[in-house]
């Protein structure tokens, strides 16, 4: 500890919802019993290498609950232990963990959901977002086809409510960018697809005419891996599969990305994943936070960190930062394959008065968000 420091506790709660696990065509994916978890763990270690000169003793509880839980007693329960709180819990909870009495002067990061809704009519005062929107990852992708001149597009949604959720902003995106959906179907195959692929999807395809882009909406990971080199017409495939806009990734690299990545394995033995990162940047953003203040006070933090001086160093090329209309964190989006990052948006030539970033998702003008203003 430094001379003249002062001592400050910082107790953080991380309320993570187990979600049963949905049928889905493979297994090769295993969702990690860790997941989120382990990003904040990591973050926490990160923030104790800095706090240990400066006398901040941060703790992490971890708060667990089944699907069939009461989450919402949870959060009060979390509530009471710590006034900075990291949510990895079911969007339809969200809310209603911010609305709670004792929620009103406290501070929470939603850290796994994009939800176009909590960010715009939905949004609440103390609440931040440390993932990506929706919006941002398809504004990402549209901004990619745009570069591409792939102007004609089509899509192929499941029937899963994220499937939906992100299939709906896939089309607010490409009328955003000027490019055109011309035809949609929903994923109704319930075929084994390890032995069908090539005699279903062909046949599924050919019904979408001729397009630039296929736009695959698979956030359950159920069927999006079989379409890419299996349809009709010999097109790129992006979305859910193919080209994947992403928090993260584990082809992520550059800028010092590869010793985040290096350290993460190490603590968990697995990639590092999107909602790891997600829970990473919410944990960092408060030892962020509390460094620069010197205070652990939510509201405190709260003001300095939708503030023009809060800067993240996120691993992704460029300083982080949160909007001030929104709470949502600025960051670019990579645009990936299973292999390779194959670029980064913002792309090049999409501009902005304040931050090429604001290019991605809603803008100050277009925000409904009404908390914050």
């Amino acid at each position: 500890m430094l001379a003249g420091a002062t001592s400050i506790d910082i107790p953080i709660v991380f309320l993570k919802q187990v979600q049963s696990d949905r049928p889905t065509l493979s297994n090769l994916d295993p969702v990690p019993e860790d997941l989120a978890r382990a990003g904040a763990e990591l973050a926490l270690k990160d923030n104790k290498t800095t706090g240990q000169f400066l006398g901040h003793t941060y703790a992490l509880t971890v708060l667990e609950v089944t699907t069939d839980a009461d989450v919402i007693a949870s959060a009060q329960s979390a509530l009471q232990q710590s006034q900075l709180l990291v949510l990895d819990v079911a969007p339809q909870n969200i809310t209603t963990i911010a609305d709670l009495t004792q929620a009103q002067n406290a501070l929470l990061f939603n850290a796994s959901a994009g939800d176009i809704a909590l960010r715009g009519s939905d949004c609440r005062a103390n609440l931040l977002h440390s993932v990506p929107s929706d919006a941002m990852r398809a504004d990402a992708l549209m901004q990619f086809a745009r570069s591409k001149r792939w102007e004609d597009l089509a899509l192929i949604s499941g029937p899963n409510p994220i499937d939906l959720t992100f299939a709906q902003a896939l089309r607010d995106s490409a009328h955003k960018f000027g490019l055109k959906i011309s035809a949609e179907l929903t994923w109704d195959i319930d075929a084994d697809m390890r032995r069908n692929a090539a005699q279903e999807i062909p046949l599924l395809t050919q019904r979408l005419g001729d397009y630039d882009l296929l736009l695959v909406a698979d956030e359950t990971d159920d069927f999006g891996r079989y379409i890419p080199f299996n349809t009709w017409r010999a097109r790129p495939v992006a979305g859910s599969a193919g080209l994947m806009p992403q928090t993260w990734s584990r082809v992520v690299e550059q800028w010092g990305a590869a010793q985040l990545q290096s350290r993460f394995h190490d603590l968990a033995q697995r990639d590092m994943r999107a909602r790891d990162y997600g829970a990473w940047a919410a944990v960092r953003s408060i030892g962020e936070a509390v460094t620069r203040t010197g205070s652990a006070d939510p509201q405190t933090l709260r003001d300095f960190i939708l503030s023009e001086t809060f800067e993240l160093a996120g691993f992704k090329g460029r300083p982080l930062s949160y909007r001030s209309w929104n709470g949502q964190l600025r960051q670019p989006i990579p645009l990936v394959t299973q292999r390779a990052v194959v670029t980064q948006a913002p792309l090049p030539g999409y501009l902005h008065q304040t931050s090429e970033m604001d290019t991605l998702g809603a803008d100050q003008p277009e925000s409904t968000c009404e908390a914050f203003q």
